[in-house]
């Protein structure tokens, strides 16, 4: 490569990636997607404590000829000849006979370190070595012809693969993805899953509607093929390590410590908080956020949101940059309108049918309260299949729109009678809410908005396009569309678990002026609570076959949205509730 080209150097590191597998290199590379989990730590750590008596270690190099870049573990110096040692946590390979050998991607990395190496020592460097700690030994890697070769092929694809827009195939070799820090963002288990999955159905059958109402949809045969399938292997972790920092009193203000937040209360209380233990920050009312927390907030990836006092979104500040080759990926799938309407029709179909889940589940020990409410149930069910028919996007919202008046009907009947009145919805009400029970929906779909928001962001995907709700207002469509999949599981059914158990209290914890309700900070503290427990309890995913927490799954279903555009659909939408 020239001095004069435009293209960047490539990191040695990535063409260590790209032989091991080239969605990894992607992913990490072109992308700019880094997971640093435990195993990374330790490696880091590992290099960290490396002090061996006549090295010289971490030595940094670049060949504007070849086009990378990379920092030496440490440079030896034997009988006049220098080598470069790459130091690795793991075992070595063994070859036939036992005797170590070098994996490998390894091997490319060491070679291309010697390469490194020769262009700045202006004299031949004939060898590296491997450390491999695990089982302490050193691989001798002779640099011949062959590694050489092998350096700039892996150089070339890797200049091919960052000139297109779409990720590699995930890798045939599965145990490679079972240690790989980016397998919660590849999902290599997911994609294999959806693949084989969508080979065992008829060709008739719609691979996104499995086991909910679907005219012309899988056969009985391609149903029961597709339960015989194994689940995948649970790469994905069950619940997110951070969570979401929530400042609600009024003139608080977050302030940054070094590399933690500290909240300081009007009275003066302080909370200290490292960053690392954040997913995202949400500052109601009244509170503050300073310059230098938000620094700290656009380095560690952490959202903020600003949530007004009456509990409306007013908008986020997100650090951090996705990278284009996602965008262009969804713009390109969404300028196929029945491909987007496909995916709005699962969305709405999802929405309705847990509507009727629900309240076919808060029903079924009462035979009085069900009879009371059939009228709404067979209004759900009837729009259930019209809009499994629907074509269009204005027929989608009208079967989803009379689905809400009849869920929100049925949904006042199932308030208990001890929990008064007062907490009794009258219909669905917004902008303003005109109840106590609504004002509890409607700060609860604020958060909800606001944790879907935050996994589209993490994700990378322009929250501006979506499949069903169309720009009418400064919500984000494609965060609206999302969200309607944890309406009902993540707030409804915990309000009206929180109300029946008469966790509110209507005099305290909401605030009456007119015809609106609003809660109180007491009150808002209290949902909060509510709120966050609900987001992380676990949740068996009923098509993969794993349980995960709600925050994650809202992650995950903004992955497997991604993967509907990028060549591995199918899975996207197609969780419900028991």
């Amino acid at each position: 490569m020239s001095s004069e080209s435009a293209e960047p150097s490539l990191r040695v590191m990535s063409l260590h990636a790209l032989a091991y597998c080239e969605r990894l290199f992607y992913l990490e590379e072109v992308e700019e997607i880094r997971v640093a989990d435990e195993a990374v730590w330790a490696g880091r750590q590992l290099h960290a404590e490396l002090d061996e008596p006549g090295d010289v270690v971490e030595m940094t190099l670049e060949s504007a000829t070849l086009g990378i870049r990379g920092r030496i573990d440490a440079l030896r110096r034997r009988s006049g000849e220098l080598f470069p040692v790459e130091h690795k946590r793991g075992r070595a390979r063994r070859g036939a006979g036992g005797e170590p050998a070098a994996w490998e991607s390894d091997a490319v990395q060491a070679a291309a370190y010697a390469m490194l190496l020769e262009e700045h020592a202006g004299r031949p460097v004939v060898e590296a070595r491997i450390r491999y700690h695990r089982d302490n030994v050193t691989v001798r890697l002779p640099i011949t012809e062959a590694e050489r070769a092998a350096v700039v092929r892996t150089i070339a694809r890797a200049r091919e693969l960052a000139r297109s827009p779409d990720r590699p195939r995930v890798t045939e070799d599965e145990r490679r993805c079972v240690r790989c820090s980016l397998a919660p963002v590849c999902l290599p288990e997911e994609s294999r899953f959806a693949e084989a999955e969508a080979l065992s159905l008829s060709p008739a059958a719609d691979r996104g509607l499995p086991g909910v109402l679907a005219p012309g949809g899988a056969t009985a045969a391609s149903r029961a093929a597709v339960e015989a399938l194994p689940s995948p292997v649970r790469l994905y972790p069950p619940d997110t390590e951070r969570r979401s920092l929530h400042v609600v009193s009024h003139g608080a203000r977050v302030g940054r410590s070094s590399d933690a937040f500290e909240v300081t209360e009007r009275e003066g209380e302080r909370t200290r908080i490292g960053a690392r233990e954040v997913s995202d920050i949400v500052v109601h009312g009244h509170a503050q956020i300073t310059t230098q927390a938000l620094r700290l907030c656009a380095a560690e990836e952490i959202a903020v949101h600003f949530v007004g006092a009456g509990g409306a979104h007013v908008g986020v500040f997100s650090g951090g940059s996705s990278g284009v080759q996602r965008r262009i990926r969804q713009f390109r799938g969404l300028t196929d309108d029945a491909f987007a309407i496909g995916l709005a029709r699962r969305l709405v179909m999802a929405k309705i049918e847990m509507q009727l889940r629900h309240v076919l589940r808060a029903s079924r020990k009462d035979e009085a309260l069900r009879a009371g409410i059939e009228e709404p149930i067979e209004m759900l069910r009837g729009s259930l299949r019209r809009a499994a028919r629907a074509v269009d996007r204005p027929s989608l919202m009208g079967q989803e729109g009379n689905a809400a008046r009849a869920y929100f009907s049925a949904l006042a009947a199932l308030v208990h009678p001890d929990a008064g009145d007062a907490l009794r919805p009258r219909g669905r009400s917004r902008r303003p809410p005109e109840d106590r029970f609504n004002a509890l929906l409607s700060f609860g779909y604020t958060l909800l908005y606001r944790d879907v928001l935050s996994a589209i962001l993490r994700v990378g995907l322009e929250p501006g396009f979506g499949v069903l709700h169309q720009p009418r207002s400064a919500a984000f469509p494609l965060a609206l569309d999302l969200t309607e999949l944890f309406r009902v599981p993540v707030v409804d059914m915990a309000v009206l678990g929180a109300v029946n158990r008469r966790t509110f209290d209507a005099g305290r914890d909401f605030a009456v002026t007119g015809r609106q309700v609003w809660l109180s900070d007491v009150g808002r503290r209290a949902f909060i609570e509510v709120y966050e427990r609900r987001k992380h309890e676990e949740y068996r995913h009923d098509v993969l076959g794993f349980s995960l927490s709600y925050a994650r799954m809202m992650e995950l279903e903004a992955r497997l949205l991604e993967k509907e555009w990028s060549g591995e659909p199918g899975l996207f939408a197609r969780f419900r509730i028991r």
